[in-house]
């Protein structure tokens, strides 16, 4: 009795409950061995638990002490266990991800490589989803059969592309990728790569799904090992229970509050603590999903109850039988296991947050936001409330919603402002079809989009408020930097849950605290809404809706994938310029960047993801969001050859023509939020060779390694001031590059005078040969062919 007690106190009911399973029916080998069970109804690949069991134990005798559940999943995915060096934040780990998946706008470049590569098919599973390219306009049908005619010939490119090589294909219209991955592929345990910087939602399902740039995906489609920082862990520790109106995704707007942007760089962050159990397995999704705003390698929650009735919900109860019989010894973490840094939250305490304008980490209680907003000038009145997105769109999400909606109906009440929708995938948007839900949405005045971003990441056609007009929305997004979802720098972006941006729907405004704060009835009584309401599962199962896979053939040899010279959507790469051995001398500063440079700034969405297949057109988008230090505008910078002020793309390209190098310098945290290699491949087409900053965000950095720049920090971050953009700068001894050694730099000023600086790189051995061979890619060949 008293070892029971003592496994309930430090495991829960869950894991108590199924030890005590564990030890009165034990599963011999034999009946493991019997008992395989596909990763998914679309694979033939089986679950690699034993496999993955087997690595950890090796790890486990060499580490010799108790491991988090993020070490678990991924040091079983180690492709040497018994000799790789593991220590966190410092060495570099060679993995074995079990599957790849890409969403349209990445994929093109993604697949574009692996053409390059020049290899038949890919070695691990891996799918392409459409969601990226389908703009926001009136509704969801019309507006799926506007985005087939226009991106026809980019799904043409992809369906064939993934039919050649083996890669499955979910068409336009199927959902945004991290909810087909939720509700098809991700099971507790699995290590996936995804081309999207929000691929943690997995994690939701236990999973260690991390975003990364579309060379990182070549590399695991060939069976390459895949290079990751050993991240160190930060855990979340959550007591209490999420009730009322506090929401999941309060509970990430209050870390991402505490750690700001860049507080989970290099780290994965682990949820762990009694307050899980208060999480459904969609609300740990929205968590991790929005896990990217804070830097993390990825987020990710033990497997438990809610994950089983999940996986039972989604017809995979094989999975979650497999997934028991490792819950304790791979699935949850070891007792004292140790956490680099420990949060913990209240859950009896949280209150409902709402994030920005402009940035995801301003963190305000619903309280005190209309007050603050007053403060600080932000427009109190709100233009549109959006919900929906890859973050927030699940059942339970749209369930609860309507549970306000009808309660405002009841009163005689409608959203005072346009209303948008965007259901996460075919099957949340048939089963809220089937249960009334898209009905009782659209009676509160709400428009219906299709299953896709949408909005989102900036496809949205909006109508209401003329650029450069000052406004705010409030959506159910993850992320909302200057100009991300409608183009317009003016608009003043606020993230929160969706449960209050349908509550902040009924009255327009700011002020309007759903908790406390009283209605007016169209019979003029005054009433105040119940906390919101939904089933975390549908009672009568999903509905799939309309079937929009396609699977790869068995043998793709005989297809082709044609790519048209002419085309203005698709381009075939060229090899990059291998480093010719000399040390980058007398680089011209093509921009120095002010303030926060995202992803977005680097290389802008909306309009210009119809070129995300090609490189010399998207590349016109090149630094155009990013503020130029020297005269505190956007996309206009001196061309120093002419002294005359242009476009950043069209100075770069003056420059690239008369064979000057270039480099660009920036501040914190550069390249955060997106994981678009666009960012490093732009630069990089355009005649750049290194970029210098304060700091990076991970995936960021890793792109420009892959893409052969040479991304540099300053030793000393105040040397950021010291550079002129008139300036050269030179990189030297380079042919002595090597892991933790510093570059030698000089600043050449017009003056005359030079002074000399220190800059710091993460390198390895394996990326500095990268550079020297001008990019990751053309490294691959050189190895093919022996060199």
């Amino acid at each position: 009795m008293a070892y029971c007690t003592r496994v309930l106190h430090r495991q829960g009911p869950w894991l108590f409950a199924l030890e005590i399973q564990q030890r009165c029916f034990h599963v011999s080998p034999l009946a493991a061995a019997v008992s395989k069970v596909a990763m998914s109804k679309f694979d033939k690949e089986t679950l690699p638990y034993e496999k993955l069991l087997k690595n950890l134990e090796i790890v486990k005798k060499r580490l010799n002490r108790p491991l988090t559940l993020s070490e678990k999943v991924l040091y079983s995915h180690i492709d040497e266990p018994a000799t790789q060096e593991i220590e966190r934040g410092n060495s570099y780990l060679r993995l074995r991800p079990d599957r790849v998946a890409m969403q349209d706008a990445t994929a093109q470049m993604a697949m574009l490589q692996f053409i390059s590569s020049g290899l038949p098919r890919v070695a691990v599973p891996s799918t392409i989803h459409c969601d990226h390219l389908i703009e926001a306009q009136t509704g969801g049908t019309k507006d799926l059969a506007r985005a087939k005619d226009i991106n026809e010939e980019v799904y043409k490119f992809l369906a064939s592309a993934g039919a050649k090589y083996g890669v499955g294909f979910w068409k336009p219209g199927s959902g945004i990728i991290h909810q087909i991955i939720l509700e098809n592929y991700a099971f507790p345990g699995l290590l996936m790569i995804g081309t999207d910087s929000h691929t943690p939602n997995g994690g939701g399902l236990g999973c260690l799904c991390i975003g990364v740039g579309g060379a990182d995906a070549v590399d695991v489609m060939a069976s390459i090992p895949w290079e990751l920082k050993c991240p160190k862990v930060i855990g979340v520790k959550l007591t209490g229970s999420l009730s009322g109106w506090t929401s999941p995704k309060d509970i990430i707007l209050k870390v991402a509050g505490i750690l700001t942007v860049k507080g989970g760089t290099g780290a994965i962050v682990e949820y762990h603590g009694p307050g899980v159990d208060s999480i459904s397995c969609t609300g740990m999704a929205t968590i991790c999903n929005m896990g990217a705003e804070i830097g993390a390698t990825t987020s990710l929650f033990p497997y438990n109850l809610r994950m089983r009735d999940y996986l039972k919900s989604t017809r995979r109860e094989d999975v979650a039988n497999e997934a028991d019989k490792y819950a304790k010894n791979l699935l949850t973490a070891d007792e004292n296991a140790p956490y680099d840094q420990l949060i913990e939250l209240d859950l009896n305490t949280l209150e409902p947050h709402i994030n920005g304008p402009f940035t995801p980490d301003l963190a305000h209680p619903i309280s005190k936001v209309g007050k603050t907003a007053t403060e600080k000038g932000w427009p109190v009145e709100i233009k549109v409330g959006l919900i929906g997105s890859c973050t927030n769109s699940s059942y339970e999400d749209m369930g609860r919603c309507a549970s306000i909606v009808k309660q405002a109906l009841k009163h005689g009440l409608k959203s005072k402002i346009p209303f948008n929708v965007t259901p996460g995938s075919e099957q949340v948007r048939a089963t809220i079809e089937r249960d009334g839900i898209a009905q009782t949405l659209r009676d509160f005045g709400g428009t219906v989009l299709a299953n896709a971003c949408g909005p989102c990441i900036g496809q949205w056609d909006r109508k209401d408020v003329k650029k450069g007009e000052k406004n705010t929305i409030v959506t159910s997004y993850n992320r909302n930097f200057t100009g991300r979802n409608d183009a317009n720098p003016a608009t003043h972006a606020f993230v929160t849950s969706p449960e209050i941006v349908t509550a902040l729907s009924i009255t327009g405004t700011l002020n309007f605290d759903p908790t406390k704060d009283k209605l007016k009835g169209s019979d003029g009584k005054e009433f105040i809404l119940d906390s919101p309401y939904g089933d975390e599962l549908p009672a009568k199962g999903f509905d799939p809706g309309e079937d929009t896979y396609e699977a790869p053939p068995v043998d793709g040899k005989k297809l082709k994938v044609d790519v048209d010279p002419k085309s203005q959507r698709l381009q075939l790469l060229e090899p990059f310029d291998v480093w010719d051995g000399k040390d980058l001398t007398d680089l011209t500063i093509l921009i120095k960047v002010k303030g926060k440079c995202t992803t977005d700034h680097i290389s802008a969405a909306g309009p210009w993801l119809k070129y995300r297949g090609h490189l010399d057109n998207i590349s016109n988008n090149m630094f155009i969001g990013a503020t130029n230090y020297e005269n505190n505008e956007m996309n206009k910078i001196r061309n120093l050859q002419t002294n005359e002020w242009g476009s950043v793309p069209e100075v770069a390209r003056a420059y690239k023509k008369s064979g000057i190098k270039w480099v660009a310098v920036g501040d914190e945290n550069y390249g955060e939020g997106s994981s678009r290699e666009h960012a490093a491949l732009e630069p990089r087409h355009l005649g750049g060779r290194a970029i210098i900053v304060k700091s990076f965000a991970r995936i960021h950095e890793t792109n420009l390694k892959k893409q052969g720049l040479l991304p540099l920090t300053f030793s000393n971050p105040s040397d950021y001031d010291k550079i002129q953009p008139s300036d050269k700068i030179s990189l030297l001894d380079l042919k002595s590059l090597a892991p933790g050694k510093p570059v030698k730099a000089e600043i050449k000023h017009t003056d005359g005078k030079v002074e000399g600086i220190s800059l710091n790189h993460t390198m390895n051995e394996q990326q500095i040969d990268w550079f020297r061979a001008g990019s990751a890619l053309n490294r691959m060949k050189q190895i093919a062919a022996g060199k």
